[in-house]
């Protein structure tokens, strides 16, 4: 998401060096590409025109401090009003009401609505522990509610049923009978959605809430649809108390426009973000970060807390053990080292964290590809228990037979086993007192380190 963006932002600040003061003159042309950077990433022209203001406003006069260049006075003014455009800070499901606690899912056809109930069960149920229920009222889509049937299972929440013959109503009232005497902590209700906005739609939908007195009306919208999105919320918002919006597909969305026209153009905070099509891909939404991932500073907080959830903690200290007292770095540990990073996303979900990767050309990204870690697990996978745990004995005619049973080629096996032992050369430098060693070589040469 955003990736061009943040490279029509990744050098626009280098024209600013050597200043001592930001002007109006001297500002001028980085003014002009932030304007030009948001509306190729269709953002709405009066979002657009205000925020290139605000930037003005607050940029022109600003001193530059010793510690500072200019181009980083720039980018920390423009950070700012990025966050403050799309919301300030995290805005959280306010669940804090008698149990069970109703949320409403509303949205056009094809938006991702279903899934994405499917994704926040999911969320509420593995990191606030609650106890949570879903339903579906679309009787209009085919097989919508065998939809959601399937998606509550995958996830591990409990799924309400209804039919296709029934009143959406009924279905509702019913859901929220099961819910109280169940003892659910939260009731997630998906709506039909509509190829448009008809008021049909707005009508059904209008009166779920008023049965339902929902704590919380989310508007779920695709965004790929750039400032659209944003229009649809509001023609939403005109007839229904929403409390906030969900973006979906945001990673098949280069742009960003929706993300960055929505709390604008609604006055609807943005609550989560769909990134990408895995049931554990749903992000709350941190403003703050965001704008950190548009002008290429990455976002090490949600990579930390990736980390803190996806990691096997057992697995990460054996590891961490084994460097320390300088055995063996196995075939195993490598190949556990792959699993754990993709569980956290892939390849692309940690560079779109990590600083200075947003500078990234396409073409630079598109050679880096989650297939390339899969087809080294299965390389090792291919291999005896004995071989992974004593890669030496590795020689031709293994190396065949490897190469053979996990499709791949001789070389992609040496290339394997090359890597491995670079890694395995790196955590020899680690233990027993290689850090310290390699400490003293470096004494002297790195100005500012303690001698």
């Amino acid at each position: 998401m955003f990736e061009n963006l943040s490279q029509r932002l990744g050098g626009l600040f280098d024209g600013l060096r050597g200043q001592g003061r930001l002007t109006e003159d001297n500002i001028k042309d980085a003014l002009r590409e932030v304007r030009m950077a948001l509306l190729e990433a269709d953002v709405a022209l009066p979002v657009v025109r205000d925020f290139v203001n605000q930037v003005k406003e607050r940029a022109v006069g600003a001193e530059v401090i010793k510690s500072l260049k200019p181009g980083q006075v720039f980018i920390k003014v423009v950070s700012d009003e990025l966050t403050a455009l799309m919301g300030a800070e995290n805005s959280a499901l306010n669940l804090a009401a008698q149990p069970p606690a109703v949320v409403l899912m509303a949205g056009l056809q094809g938006a991702g609505k279903t899934t994405t109930v499917g994704k926040l069960g999911r969320l509420l149920r593995t990191r606030e522990q609650k106890k949570v229920l879903v339903v579906s009222a679309d009787v209009y889509r085919p097989a919508a509610i065998k939809q959601l049937e399937t998606v509550a299972k995958q996830v591990g929440v409990d799924f309400f049923p209804s039919d296709a013959g029934q009143k959406p109503l009924d279905i509702v009232q019913s859901a929220l009978k099961q819910a109280r005497v169940g003892f659910y902590d939260v009731l997630i209700v998906d709506t039909a959605g509509r190829l448009h906005v008809d008021a049909e739609m707005m009508d059904e939908v209008r009166q779920l809430h008023a049965a339902l007195n929902p704590v919380e009306t989310l508007f779920v919208v695709d965004a790929m649809t750039g400032q659209d999105a944003a229009n649809t919320a509001k023609a939403f918002n005109e007839v229904l108390p929403l409390t906030g919006v969900v973006l979906t597909k945001a990673d098949g969305d280069a742009r960003g426009g929706a993300a960055l026209s929505v709390r604008a153009i609604t006055g609807k905070p943005i609550k989560f973000i769909g990134m990408g099509e895995k049931l554990d891909a749903l992000e709350p939404f941190h403003p703050d970060r965001i704008a950190s991932r548009i002008l290429g500073m990455g976002d090490v907080v949600s990579l930390v807390e990736e980390a803190q959830r996806t990691l096997d903690t057992s697995k990460a200290q054996a590891l961490a053990e084994k460097v320390r007292t300088g055995k063996g770095f196995t075939l195993v540990d490598m190949r556990d080292q792959f699993e754990q990073m993709l569980n956290m996303g892939g390849i692309h979900g940690l560079m779109d964290k990590l600083p200075g990767m947003g500078k990234l050309t396409a073409d630079a990204k598109a050679n880096i590809e989650d297939r390339d870690v899969h087809r080294m697990i299965a390389i090792i996978n291919s291999m005896t228990i004995q071989e992974r745990l004593h890669p030496e004995l590795i020689k031709g005619s293994r190396k065949r037979r490897i190469a053979l049973g996990s499709g791949m080629q001789v070389h992609d096996v040496n290339r394997l086993l090359k890597q491995h032992r670079d890694m395995s050369d790196m955590m020899k430098k680690f233990s027993g007192g290689g850090m310290k060693k390699m400490m003293r070589a470096l004494k002297g040469r790195i100005p500012g380190m303690p001698m």
